[in-house]
């Protein structure tokens, strides 16, 4: 039977918490599938971000796999990498040698070499020659020990601070060292090549009383080297200037900061 306008209507007042389960429920559902493409997207684009991590961008410089560098490296005859070949393990006199018979071999003596010609026991007669007879071949010998007397005279002693022997005055420690930046082959056969050595150096007196504070020079070394059987040896060398960068805005170091830097850090031979 009918209701009529005028029978009475009962309503039905659910508790707070069914009615807001009720509401609730009618919405679960979208929103579950909304979190279900969402979940679906990230997936997608964390699975793309991973397959594509390795491959290099097309048209950007410097990218690719660590093989790949390795290959282009290779692939140029004048430029090696870094890591070069095996290290030599052998040395004389505190100088690496027992060089590959190869273009990088021969980089890696001349700047080993570097080190050795710009240290400080080039300054004392007596080191000046064990280093020569060390670097260079036997038969150049007598011709680049006249150079490099010529080199380093009393009078370049004088101007480091040094007395006419090479000897740094009492309480004061004098500095010479060149560190190789990079290597090139300016031409390279198997009995004979020339490698140039891009070298900066630090050279100069430390110490309360010195008047010759260390400074940096930057200059590029060619070492003309021949295969004497069993290693690369020097037969000539040359040297000029730069190229230099342009000085940092860094505040110079103390005497005593340079002196105690000197004191704490050995340096290196490169072989490489």
């Amino acid at each position: 039977m009918p209701l009529s306008d005028d029978q009475p209507h009962t309503r039905t007042r659910l508790p707070v918490a069914e009615q807001t389960a009720h509401v609730t429920g009618r919405q679960a559902r979208p929103l579950r599938t909304l979190l279900t493409i969402l979940g679906i997207v990230t997936l997608l684009v964390v699975a793309v971000s991973i397959a594509n991590r390795d491959k290099p961008a097309a048209g950007r410089a410097g990218t690719g796999t660590s093989g790949d560098r390795a290959t282009a490296a290779a692939a140029s005859p004048d430029h090696t990498a870094a890591s070069g070949q095996q290290p030599v393990t052998t040395t004389s006199n505190g100088i690496g040698t027992g060089y590959p018979h190869t273009d990088q071999g021969a980089q890696s003596a001349a700047a080993n070499y570097a080190v050795a010609l710009g240290s400080a026991d080039m300054f004392r007669a007596d080191s000046r020659r064990t280093v020569l007879t060390t670097v260079a071949d036997p038969t150049a010998v007598p011709a680049l020990q006249a150079r490099l007397d010529q080199a380093f005279t009393p009078e370049t002693n004088a101007h480091y601070g040094l007395d006419a022997e090479g000897r740094a005055p009492k309480n004061l420690t004098f500095i010479s060292r060149t560190i190789p930046i990079g290597t090139g082959l300016a031409n390279y056969s198997d009995t004979g090549t020339k490698v140039e050595v891009w070298c900066n150096s630090l050279i100069g007196m430390t110490g309360k009383a010195s008047e010759v504070p260390v400074t940096e020079n930057w200059y590029t070394l060619g070492i003309t080297m021949r295969w004497t059987g069993s290693d690369w040896k020097i037969i000539d060398y040359s040297r000029k200037a730069g190229p230099a960068p342009l000085p940092a805005d860094q505040q110079a170091a103390t005497s005593e900061e340079i002196t105690g830097a000197v004191q704490q850090f050995g340096g290196f031979r490169y072989a490489r």
